[in-house]
């Protein structure tokens, strides 16, 4: 039974709400703004609303996967390890040929059911970073690695602190692009007119 969850755990971070909810609006988010079918790039494409509810389920995958865990087994170990899955699926998803997302709003979800406190705290801080400077990848990539420290300093699960390390280098990871646009001087803002970046700022992802 370990196993099988934990790779359920994966199959459900691997389906891509961002492709999906794109597909429905008859749009292709791959061909579009960065080519990343996450919430920021179908806020760019599609418009507001439509970036809600691409996060929104984003965050519901780790929230879920958080939830079944802590359900199913009583072993810490477990309960992470199924985090690391569904990140993993997220960013890495089978069903796009292992091109995802940040996962972000899924690591969000995952640390919201075991550290509400310190999720909501990185939330507050990754919003006022973001609202700033309009720079929705700065915000999370403040967020993410402030995750871990957050919750040293308040000893919140501080074995789930420890996991906050791990999934804090999958995020910078996944941001590796959007750092080097931002050394640039040219990682897009929130309200910026649409362009592709697949050419000119080194590929989507």
């Amino acid at each position: 039974m370990y196993f099988g969850v934990v790779v359920l755990c994966y199959l459900l971070g691997s389906a891509s709400f961002g492709n999906l909810v794109a597909r429905l609006k008859g749009a292709s988010i791959r061909e579009m703004g960065s080519g990343n079918p996450g919430a920021t790039n179908v806020g760019r494409v599609l418009g507001f609303k439509y970036a809600l509810v691409v996060g929104g389920l984003d965050l519901l995958k780790g929230v879920v996967a958080a939830l079944v865990a802590g359900q199913l087994f009583a072993e810490t170990w477990m309960v992470l390890l199924c985090g690391v899955a569904v990140i993993v699926g997220h960013n890495w998803p089978v069903f796009f040929s292992f091109q995802g997302g940040r996962g972000v709003a899924t690591t969000l979800g995952f640390f919201l059911v075991f550290a509400p406190m310190s999720a909501l705290g990185v939330l507050l801080l990754a919003l006022a970073i973001i609202l700033a400077t309009r720079i929705v990848s700065l915000g999370s990539m403040v967020g993410g690695a402030a995750i871990p420290v957050y919750m040293l300093i308040t000893d919140e699960l501080r074995a789930y602190a420890y996991f906050g390390f791990l999934v804090c280098g999958m995020i910078l990871l996944r941001h590796v692009p959007n750092i080097k646009r931002l050394l640039r001087g040219e990682e897009p803002r929130l309200g910026d007119k649409l362009r592709s970046l697949s050419k000119k700022q080194g590929g989507p992802r």
